[in-house]
């Protein structure tokens, strides 16, 4: 830059403007055929809510052909008033996500592989009674969800009791 003298700067400029000037106006009726095409066309904004806490924010989601693919703030929403937490702005990258599990897996031989919900939860819960047997109800401790509202709380500290311990606490706390 620095041996770039007054006339060089000039004649590159001036190229640069007649290069960008050619370039608005060549090719006018690709640019007008283009134009005619709504991105938004086929687009649905439901209203849903947030659903990384209980607390319920709300979003609009824009959905084209059954899928998720924007998100917005739902300015309107008696909760959020049109804002979000760090998490809730990034609902949508969650969902879409390729390390989010969508079925139940069981690592074997260093592997993992894919079981039913069935042997997932007869699984956990032998190995549940075999710690209660063992270790006694205190040695299992229970942490409910942010996600969870009033009643699936209350459920889940009757679980907790049900098992025989009172070593139960709240995610959103730690």
């Amino acid at each position: 830059m620095g041996n770039l003298s007054r006339r060089s700067f000039l004649k590159m400029g001036a190229l640069g403007a007649g290069a960008g000037a050619s370039l608005a106006f060549a090719n006018t009726k690709a640019t007008k055929k283009e134009s005619t095409i709504d991105p938004n066309e086929g687009v649905k904004r439901v209203k849903t809510i947030c659903s990384i806490c209980s607390a319920g924010c709300g979003i609009i989601a824009e959905v084209k052909d059954g899928v998720w693919i924007r998100q917005d703030v739902a300015q309107d929403h008696p909760i959020s008033a049109g804002s979000h937490c760090c998490k809730g702005v990034d609902q949508i990258d969650l969902v879409k996500s390729k390390m989010r599990l969508k079925y139940p897996l069981k690592r074997e031989g260093g592997q993992w592989k894919r079981i039913s919900y069935e042997q997932a939860i007869d699984e956990i819960s032998k190995k549940m009674i075999a710690m209660r047997e063992k270790y006694g109800p205190d040695s299992m401790m229970f942490l409910g969800s942010a996600k969870m509202n009033s009643q699936q709380a209350y459920y889940w500290r009757k679980f907790a009791a049900f098992y025989g311990t009172n070593n139960i606490d709240h995610v959103a706390r730690i």
